[in-house]
């Protein structure tokens, strides 16, 4: 899916657990499938996965959830990713990877979601709970270059995206609502933690209850906006409004995240279209819920 993305492969992950891990490394080994697009991904046994970074941008991701995963996890009300060990660069691949114990689910989509309205409060919940926790020594989005920023710092890369997706929507609308979000008044309460990137991949389901939260690469301390991505790419109209009720978010956050959702999704379409269909169908869907919620706002 990257230029310069590094290919993984099950005797290779067998060579990195033999070395470092040996006590694991004659457990049944399988390539999970996923729509994904930093990490490669293997189900060790029954109760583990080995995650691999698949470019560059990626490998700083496991030491950060290493450190702070446990430190959260107690005082979160869903299922967040218990890392276990920390492998190092050996075997011709050149990067930090990492195991950790299975968390059981599936992901859902916009479609298949099963109980919307409900989904929306436990999401929020977890959302709230996580933005009120301690902050000391968190990674802050302006020092790291992560999305809990104001969405200026992401304008140029979204007009070049919108504009490459000429014909495919209405360049006009997509500028509008962007420069909607340009707009609204930045963050002005304390900096909270945020996950960074909650969309449905980053979503896991048992028979239809949301029961975990995983991926937090993207973890740091600013504005909680960017984590309202979800509001269109999960929900639809009367879900994102109870999502957005049971958050008692404001307008101008409000405005800030749908930015942050449009920006995602009009970067990820042309970077991945030809080698993310799945990813891409996703993205799409969320650009026409975003567009249906501004057009029915302002006609």
């Amino acid at each position: 899916m990257h230029e310069g993305e590094v290919d993984t492969s099950p005797a290779l992950v067998r060579q990195l657990l033999a070395d470092q891990f040996p006590h694991w490394a004659d457990l049944p080994l399988k390539r999970v499938a996923s729509a994904g697009t930093d990490h490669a991904i293997y189900r060790l046994g029954e109760d583990k996965a080995v995650r691999l970074p698949r470019i560059d941008w990626a490998t700083g991701q496991a030491a950060k959830e290493m450190h702070w995963l446990p430190r959260l996890a107690p005082q979160l009300p869903l299922a967040v990713p218990e890392p276990l060990a920390l492998g190092e660069p050996a075997a011709g691949y050149p990067w930090h990877w990492s195991v950790y114990r299975w968390l059981p689910g599936q992901n859902v989509t916009i479609d298949t979601l099963m109980n919307p309205a409900a989904t929306a409060v436990t999401l929020a919940h977890f959302l709230t709970t996580l933005q009120q926790i301690d902050t000391s020594g968190g990674p802050l989005a302006a020092e790291h270059e992560l999305r809990g920023v104001p969405p200026i710092s992401r304008d140029e890369t979204t007009r070049e995206a919108i504009a490459a997706l000429h014909g495919m929507f209405d360049a006009g609308v997509l500028t509008a609502i962007w420069e909607a979000a340009l707009q609204a008044p930045d963050w002005e309460r304390a900096p909270v933690w945020f996950h960074g990137d909650v969309l449905p991949g980053n979503l896991l389901f048992v028979d239809g209850r949301l029961t975990a939260i995983i991926d937090f690469g993207g973890l740091g301390v600013g504005d909680p906006a960017c984590d309202l991505m979800i509001a269109w790419n999960l929900f639809t109209a009367e879900s994102r409004a109870a999502f957005r009720q049971a958050l008692s978010v404001d307008d101008a956050t409000w405005a800030r995240g749908r930015g942050h959702a449009l920006a995602q999704a009009v970067i990820f379409i042309p970077y991945y279209l030809k080698t993310n269909p799945v990813g891409v169908a996703y993205a799409r869907r969320a650009v026409a819920e975003i567009v249906a919620e501004w057009q029915i706002q302002h006609g």
